[in-house]
């Protein structure tokens, strides 16, 4: 089962750079994300979990908490250090950090 990372465990590894993958739908993306935060729809992950780094966390995001929690299980499940961001990209919002908008940068 993957853990939980907090918005703000989430922001200190944002700031570093860390890898973030947005698990929602294209439009849901385009409306607004975390800026850098890289888009795999849920259904792609089986998928796309190939071509992410077993070497470093990944945070994996949607909009509340439901679909990154689905994800980073499977993740994990392959060996990813998967963290499923509790309160997703509404709580990231919330918490006055900035959103991006616009067209999705494919994780995969």
């Amino acid at each position: 089962m993957a853990r939980e990372a907090t918005v703000d465990e989430l922001a200190a590894a944002w700031d570093g750079g860390g890898l973030v993958i947005d698990v929602r739908e294209p439009d849901e993306y385009a409306a607004g994300h975390v800026p850098g935060a890289r888009l795999m729809p849920l259904r792609t992950v089986p998928a796309g979990c190939d071509e992410l780094p077993l070497g470093c966390p990944v945070f994996v995001i949607c909009a509340s908490g439901n679909r990154s929690k689905s994800a980073a299980d499977w993740m994990t499940a392959r060996g990813i250090d998967a963290y499923s961001v509790a309160g997703g990209t509404a709580a990231w919002a919330r918490g006055g950090r900035p959103i991006a908008v616009g067209p999705a940068e494919r994780a995969a």
